[in-house]
């Protein structure tokens, strides 16, 4: 087997912290513990998810994800800026009347959460005469949005920077 090939237990433990097991149930369902302790086993599996190909390996399969799923930190910033910057009068023409979800322009369409369309209708049974259509937008939370945004950029810290500098002679004068 080349040296850089996991084996096959390898692998399947790589793939089990990779889907989030814990690196003892990991290491627990690709290896027979049946006759090692559990501190036996917390070792082995410490031991285990730093060997380096092991590492390289669940680096290997979160990029995979990453592009399967095309997520990049620019789409979920493009993303979260159209929920950020939504503008709700995007949804209605210049008369106030709703544009249609199929000429939506593409900030928009993606800022919106989803649409309800109700059919309505006037009158009973067979005389039942069709109105037109109640239709509902659900719109993002903006400032949920805004605020992500904002702690990427760094613009709200939850520590304080004390820069000061005190000369050992001054607290020494004061005692």
């Amino acid at each position: 087997m080349a040296k850089d090939k996991l084996t096959p237990k390898q692998e399947k433990f790589a793939y089990n912290i990779f889907s989030e097991m814990t690196q003892i149930d990991a290491y627990k369902n690709a290896y027979d513990c049946k006759n090692m302790s559990d501190d036996a086993i917390y070792v082995e599996a410490c031991r285990l998810a730093q060997n380096p190909k092991v590492t390289l390996r669940i680096e290997q399969l979160k990029n995979e994800l990453r592009l399967r799923n095309m997520v990049t930190i620019e789409r979920v910033l493009t993303e979260y800026a159209k929920l950020g910057y939504f503008d709700a009068r995007n949804l209605f023409d210049d008369d106030g009347k709703p544009i249609p979800i199929q000429d939506l322009d593409d900030e928009t369409a993606g800022a919106l959460m989803g649409l309800d369309i109700q059919e309505v209708y006037e009158g009973y049974g067979e005389d039942r005469k069709f109105v037109g259509y109640t239709k509902k937008y659900k719109l993002p939370d903006k400032k949920a949005a805004l605020d992500s945004m904002a702690k990427y950029l760094g613009m709200f810290k939850d520590t304080v920077e004390v820069n000061h500098t005190v000369r050992i002679e001054d607290i020494l004068d004061d005692i």
